[in-house]
């Protein structure tokens, strides 16, 4: 069986705009203003301690979006010195739970290298397996979420719907093989791995959803939270019995450039980032 029950994703560019040097649109083109600005390193313990503050964040987000399912659920990022290491949340701890003290930072071998917690071993399977095989992904996130669970076992990607689904117009796929069993066997993860080829996204039949990210944890967490959000509208259409007048694919391309980027997404998540830091301090501890 192949590892992609459709054929694999073949991205066509929509029509460029003329940014005038901005990464996108929503920056803006008027000086002086308040907007948020992709960080900058001096050294790589600034660059370190930030990614893993962010890798915190989002599994707080995670846990407001209610994500958390007992043990399930990793997030992963890549380490800024050492590309084969990467940060994780530590096994068995509640997404609400996870600071910057309790991170682990583990191998591809699943062997923690740094922190006190064990490694979850499906997710040392998959993420492990992920990034090993896409050196330009730096990060990734899976959780066992209520509508793209549904979805899932649906075994079909998403419909355009909305601007919000045109972010994944050409950019995920559907994994069927190992479908509904547990990825502890590293085979499974290598599975999962041949699929990330050029995409954000992956439906992973009778489990549920993945991202990866080659721009930031940032991207990665929000794109899933955005991907469990367009699951659960499909389903509610699809519940109504009416066929749904779909975006036409210009448009989604058009959107996906505009609204679906890596950049867009790490934009997204700064909303989520400037309220932790207000409302939850204690996961800087």
């Amino acid at each position: 069986m192949s590892a992609v029950l459709e054929t694999p994703v073949t991205k066509t560019s929509a029509p460029t705009l003329d940014l005038k040097g901005r990464i996108s649109i929503y920056q803006p083109e008027q000086e002086g203003l308040l907007f948020p600005e992709l960080p900058s390193f001096t050294n790589v313990a600034a660059h370190r301690q930030h990614l893993k503050e962010r890798l915190v964040a989002a599994c707080r987000a995670f846990a407001l979006q209610g994500f958390d399912y007992g043990f399930a659920g990793h997030l992963t990022v890549r380490d800024p010195e050492h590309p084969d290491l990467y940060w994780t949340n530590p096994m068995a701890v509640h997404f609400a739970q996870v600071k910057v003290s309790n991170l682990i930072l583990a191998d591809h071998e699943g062997r923690v290298v740094e922190g006190r917690h064990a490694i979850n071993r499906a997710g040392f399977v998959l993420h492990a397996a992920v990034h090993e095989a896409h050196p330009d992904i730096v990060a990734m996130c899976h959780a066992h979420t209520v509508y793209g669970t549904a979805f899932a076992s649906l075994g079909k990607k998403l419909d355009p719907i909305s601007q919000d689904a045109a972010a994944f117009f050409e950019d995920h796929v559907v994994i069927g093989d190992s479908a509904g069993q547990v990825a502890v066997e590293t085979q499974s993860g290598n599975k999962v791995a041949n699929a990330f080829k050029g995409v954000k996204a992956a439906i992973h039949q009778n489990h549920g959803l993945l991202t990866a990210s080659r721009h930031s944890i940032e991207a990665a967490a929000f794109w899933f939270i955005a991907l469990e959000r367009c699951c659960r509208q499909q389903l509610l259409i699809e519940a109504t019995g009416n066929k749904p007048r779909l975006v036409p694919e210009d448009r989604c391309r058009y959107s996906r450039e505009h609204v679906g980027s890596e950049y867009i997404g790490w934009l997204h998540f700064q909303t989520i980032w400037n309220d932790l830091v207000v409302t939850q301090p204690d996961m800087f501890d």
